[in-house]
């Protein structure tokens, strides 16, 4: 099996090629999914010319499976749940409501770590891309479009690297399109197509931000304009 990609930084360049059609206007708002897609959401920003912001979603993962999703949280309180997994596992609603609690706990403090004090986008009348590095199950990416539709965005991209077939057609229909450089089959899995998959740290997601925002990046990270990594 061939990967497709060496990193999320080639990954991103690769889905920027993808997303000029949607540089229309100067509305435009890229938000990335920490962890994973807020550096290949960076790259999408800089190809396209337009400012990076972060959309906090956390998936619910199955108890003893986690990373198997039964659902996610965004801020603001919702919760969107994959009933179909729920009832063919026979997960109570107990165990749902605790994992429920820990990753809202754990969504406050990102916001808290990412955002800082600035403060939110302005998303109504924009057309807005969410990126992630890759849709498996999708369930974060439906989570982030239910969310931001309450703000009444004009459009919501959902753009990923790599994804399940299935997964993209079922966010194009939640969103107001789904783009993906890539739907491989059988699609095992986001990782099993990055030659480097590390994980993204907080740190890094947080240097990423405020680099964009044009702050200073804290704790070493690399000259305003450029990646932290690079």
């Amino acid at each position: 099996m061939a990967h497709i990609f060496n990193d999320r930084r080639e990954a991103g360049r690769a889905l920027a090629a993808l997303l000029h059609s949607w540089i229309t206007t100067d509305d435009l708002l890229v938000l990335g999914l920490p962890r994973g897609g807020v550096p290949v959401a960076w790259e999408v920003a800089r190809t396209l010319g337009a400012p990076l912001d972060v959309c906090l979603v956390r998936k619910l993962g199955v108890p003893g499976h986690e990373e198997l999703a039964m659902g996610a949280i965004a801020s603001g309180g919702l919760r969107v749940l994959n009933d179909a997994l729920i009832q063919q596992l026979g997960i109570p609603e107990r165990l749902i409501d605790d994992v429920t609690r820990r990753e809202e706990k754990e969504l406050q403090r990102r916001e808290r770590m990412f955002r800082g004090d600035r403060p939110e986008p302005v998303l109504s009348g924009r057309t807005v891309i969410v990126v992630d590095d890759g849709l498996a199950t999708g369930a974060t990416m439906l989570a982030a479009v239910a969310a931001l539709r309450s703000a009444h965005p004009a459009r919501i991209i959902a753009a990923a690297p790599v994804g399940a077939t299935d997964t993209c057609a079922a966010l194009r229909r939640a969103a107001d399109d789904c783009i993906c450089a890539a739907t491989p089959e059988p699609f095992y899995g986001v990782g099993a197509w990055y030659l480097d998959f590390e994980q993204t740290s907080d740190p890094e997601v947080r240097k990423i931000l405020q680099q964009a925002a044009g702050q200073p990046a804290t704790h070493g990270g690399g000259a305003r304009g450029r990646p932290p990594w690079s």
